[in-house]
């Protein structure tokens, strides 16, 4: 079988009687240009552990156990994670958690089994939150290579100032260099979704941009303000919650501190001065970010 022809994939759907599933973005990769754009941006070898969410019919999955030490591939639908493991399961180097990426315990899983590389065409519908993990995770991997809706990807890589800069943004450029390597046409997949994705390539940092910090306070502080964002940050922080600031703190000495304005907006404030508002907030020492 030939994983990225239309023909074959369509077989394969008939036979099993699967019905490729919207909810569960199951669009399948028939391109063979953009399979060797992901594999050349892997960078995978005999050494990595390398982790796939959501392998569908196994195009990357193929070329993954080929290249890499060993393979964990997580799949949610008990239909395709059957032509998995009949398809791979023979492998020593090959193993498949049945099982929605949401419901794993997905940080401890990269610490248990030493992942170094994700290499994944991350579902639509849980893609952002199954990244955020990721990205979040203690022993995060060492390379990303995802496949997102492009709205997603943009947000990604979104400079400071710009209209998609926000959460997604900061969280993933503090810990990764991150860059848009290809964006993918509708026609690339079968059946065809209905947006455009592309292709992120992530590469950890060896520190996190703008120093160490209290982990729970800086993700609280980014939620909050960016709840906010039209709102000025001085107002942002006046109405501020106790889990972010407390009563006692002065505004102006706090963004004093860290070289902000009081009329200056969410989205114009770039990584390593959120990191600096937040350790002028937090009491706490800081002390996570490796």
């Amino acid at each position: 079988m030939k994983r990225t022809r239309p023909s074959d994939i369509k077989h394969v759907l008939a036979e099993r009687a699967i019905r490729p599933s919207r909810v569960l973005g199951q669009n399948f990769l028939i391109d063979e240009n953009i399979l060797h754009i992901i594999m050349d941006s892997a960078h995978v070898d005999e050494q990595d552990a390398v982790l796939e969410i959501g392998p569908g019919l196994g195009v990357l999955t193929e070329h993954l156990i080929a290249d890499a030490k060993r393979v964990i591939a997580i799949e949610k639908d008990p239909r395709l994670a059957a032509y998995v493991r009949e398809t791979f399961g023979h492998l020593p180097n090959f193993e498949l958690i049945e099982d929605d990426a949401l419901k794993q315990n997905l940080p401890q899983l990269l610490a248990d089994e030493e992942i170094s590389h994700v290499i994944s065409n991350l579902p639509y519908s849980s893609g952002t939150r199954i990244l955020m993990e990721l990205i979040d995770a203690a022993a995060r991997p060492l390379r990303m290579v995802v496949m997102l809706q492009t709205d997603v990807a943009e947000r990604l890589v979104a400079p400071v100032g710009g209209k998609d800069y926000g959460i997604l943004s900061i969280h993933a450029q503090r810990r990764y260099d991150v860059l848009i390597r290809k964006t993918v046409s509708p026609s690339c997949f079968y059946p065809p979704p209905e947006v455009k994705s592309a292709i992120v390539e992530c590469y950890r940092r060896d520190q996190p941009l703008g120093g160490e910090v209290d982990e729970p306070h800086f993700a609280a502080l980014i939620k909050w303000c960016f709840s906010q964002r039209r709102k000025q940050i001085g107002r942002i922080l006046t109405d501020a919650p106790g889990a972010v600031r407390s009563r006692k703190q002065d505004i102006v000495k706090l963004l004093e501190t860290a070289a902000l304005q009081p009329d200056q907006r969410p989205e114009s404030i770039d990584i390593h001065h959120w990191c600096a508002l937040s350790r002028a907030i937090s009491p706490k020492a800081t002390s996570s970010g490796t």
